[in-house]
Formats: C-alpha cells, structure tokens, sequence
C-alpha cells in the first residue's frame, strides 16, 4: 500500500496577501520541492493577484474570521459535540492562558479566549485534511490560532516571528516559545532574542530566512543619469523613516546639493503627514509619493532606480522591522541599498559592503550618504553587485525553502 501523503497546514493573517510576499512565496517553493501544503488564513484571503498560483491558493484557503463570528462559533461547538474531552482541555488551556500569561494584558483576554474559539472552528474545518502539522506565520493572531488549533487535532505547530507580532503586539510569545515543535528564526539576533525568553537548543530555533528568488529578481544596470535616482517602498509608518528621508531630500536641495529624485510606493496611516512633509519642501527638492503600488510596479521602478533607500529605526511604541523583505528585493535586482542600522538588518546589509548603514533615524547621516553616492556612481554599482551576491549567498527562497523542508523532515512530518 502506498504511504499517504503528510500534509502541512500553513497559516498567516491573510493568505495570501499583496503585502506579504514571502509567506505564499515560501509556501510556493515548498510546494515545488514536492510538499502538500494546504493553507488557512485568518482574514479573507486576497483574490485576484494572479491568474495562476495564486489565485488557485486563494480559493483552496481555509477561512475563519471571514467566514463570520456566527459560523465560527458553529463550527466551535460542532467540534466540542465531536470531539468534547480534547475541546474540554483545549479550551481550559486557553482560559488560563488569558488569564495568567503575563504576556496577555485585561484588555487582550477576552480576545485570546475567541482566537482559541476560532482554533477550534479550524480544527473543525480541516480535519478531513488530514494534517499532520500546522507552521504560521507572524507570532501573534495567526499562532495563537495555529497552537490551539494544533492542540485539539493532537499535532504539533511551529511558527516564525517576525517584527510587529513579537514587538507592540506580543501575545503569549513564551507559552508558544515553550509549546511549538520548533520556531524558525529570520535571523540570528532572532533566535538570541527568543532565547533570551525560552532557553531550548539552537537546532529547535532553526535559522530559515525569509528569501527571493534569484532566478526570477534578476540584476540589472543602475541607470547612472543626470539625477540620482533614489527609490523607497513600504507601509507609511513611523519605523520606516520615511519622514527621514523626505528632510533629508528637503536640506540637500536647500544647500544646492546634487540633483536627485526620491520616489516612495506605499500607503498606510502617516500618509497624509508625509504629503504636508512634502509640501513644505523648497521647490528643487524632487520628492514623489506613489500611494499604494502592486508588486509588478515595485519591481520596474526598482529597476530604474540607482539607490533604495529604507533607513528605518525603533517606532515610539517600540515597533521595528525585523529584517524587511524589500531590502532583499532591493539587494537582488543588483541595487545599492541604504538602511537604518538595527541589530537584524546587520545579518543583510554589511555596512560598506553590500550596502550602507546609518544611525537609525539620522537626517544628518542620511544626507551625507546620498550626497557622496550621487558623486560616485562607480561606488553605487560595486555596492550593487554585493549587494547581489549577499542574496545568492544567503538570502535566495530556494536555500531557504530547503532550510524549512529539513526542519520538516527531520521531525518526521514529510
């Protein structure tokens, strides 16, 4: 008899999702690899990024929240009325969570009780899948769905971290540290900060990078005209400085400095501050903000540029980037990239090597960054093409989609 196939469920806030590349990126490489990974997401699933694969995994997506309180609540109690002991201890598990986890404040309980509600509406709806894991990602809603999800169906669950989800919205990040098979870190300082928190060995914190693939971001030439051509994407948010920049293209054009253009492709709350920022801007400086952008545009525009620059920092709030996938696809396509200097950007960027670092939120470094790449474009290609080969080294989605298939098959779930 032929063994049956071992199926991984994975699952993220939503799933896909424009913004979030690398999660169906990872789970597409996977799959080419010749897992059977099935995949659920918290919110609707974003239809119509592609005619193809992505498409096709919108529609197979296990949906939860979307589906309506109602009907989760229904499959709730359908899978107490099936299984009622496992749902007994899943649910007891979960209250004390919300109720003694230092890591979950008043306001946050009566929350996780639901998300251990919805845990079981998941096990409810995937059970005939024959799942023999379950991997999120993002450490906050979607693992907290995963690890009760996982606990009613007997499997086990992992999950990766990344920025947002361990920082200003951290929840039961060390009963999930403690519970999950395995935690896959997208970088070093990762796993020391996990560490820091729950002590296991360095094989059960696995380094799996969120990756590009190389064989599709291919390199190309820096345009190298008249004006610098400086390019940013990402969320209109305080950590990614984009404020930053924006002065920053302000003072150098005051001061008669080099022509340049800065174009930045993205949305998000600061995006009014940032057009009335760009407003107040003497008229020389060239400062262009493109709204929200798809992944196609990104990648032209990244094309025509000679510098991305994200010198991101910690928010107020104590919000930073983990290590930002833009940067990677930046790095990829051959640019020379500036960033904000924190301690996992470093694993990417080698400052004066593949890229150059700068003091978070320093306007004044910045300046001088951008004023000494316009006058040496011969510095800006050297930089590229390390940038480049840092990618292929370390970074590519293949490596790192292998680094996961381990992590899986050493435990025996593919």
């Amino acid at each position: 008899m032929a063994e049956q196939t071992k199926t991984v469920l994975y699952m993220s806030g939503v799933l896909p999702a424009r913004s979030e590349t690398f999660v169906y990126r990872e789970i597409l490489a996977l799959r080419s690899l010749g897992l059977d990974i099935a995949t659920a997401s918290v919110h609707a699933p974003t239809h119509g990024l592609d005619k193809g694969d992505l498409q096709k995994m919108a529609k197979s997506t296990t949906e939860l929240y979307s589906s309506g309180a109602m009907l989760v609540m229904v499959d709730a109690a359908a899978e107490a009325c099936t299984h009622p002991v496992r749902t007994v201890s899943t649910l007891l598990r979960c209250v004390q969570d919300a109720a003694l986890s230092p890591d979950v404040p008043s306001r946050k309980r009566a929350k996780v009780v639901w998300q251990g509600l919805a845990g079981l509406a998941l096990a409810k709806r995937v059970r005939a899948q024959k799942i023999v894991h379950i991997h999120a990602h993002m450490a906050h809603v979607p693992t907290t769905i995963a690890m009760y999800g996982a606990m009613q169906l007997g499997i086990s669950f992992s999950f990766t971290g990344h920025a947002n989800d361990i920082f200003p919205n951290r929840t039961l990040l060390k009963e999930k540290l403690e519970r999950a098979l395995f935690v896959n870190c997208i970088s070093y300082w990762h796993r020391a900060f996990y560490q820091a928190i729950v002590s296991r060995p360095d094989a059960e914190y696995p380094v799996v990078r969120c990756g590009v693939d190389t064989s599709v971001y291919e390199s190309t030439i820096a345009p190298s005209g008249d004006k610098l051509e400086v390019f940013s994407v990402g969320r209109l948010i305080e950590k990614k400085g984009f404020d930053v920049l924006i002065k920053a293209a302000g003072e150098i054009a005051k001061a008669g400095g080099p022509e340049m253009r800065i174009t930045i492709a993205g949305g998000g709350p600061d995006e009014a501050q940032l057009k009335a920022l760009v407003k107040s801007l003497p008229p020389t400086a060239e400062v262009v903000l493109l709204g929200d952008t798809n992944n196609d545009k990104v990648m032209e525009l990244m094309a025509q540029a000679d510098v991305f620059a994200l010198p991101c920092r910690v928010a107020q709030g104590g919000d930073r980037d983990g290590i930002p996938v833009v940067l990677m696809e930046a790095m990829a396509r051959g640019r020379c990239v500036i960033s904000g200097d924190l301690e996992t950007i470093r694993e990417l960027v080698e400052d004066g090597i593949s890229g150059v670092m700068i003091p978070p939120g320093d306007q004044k470094a910045l300046e001088k960054v951008l004023i000494e790449l316009a006058n040496n474009r011969i510095r800006v290609d050297e930089l590229g093409e390390a940038a480049r080969k840092r990618i292929e080294d370390e970074f590519d989605l293949m490596l790192n989609a292998n680094r996961m298939k381990d992590a899986l098959s050493s435990r025996g779930l593919i």
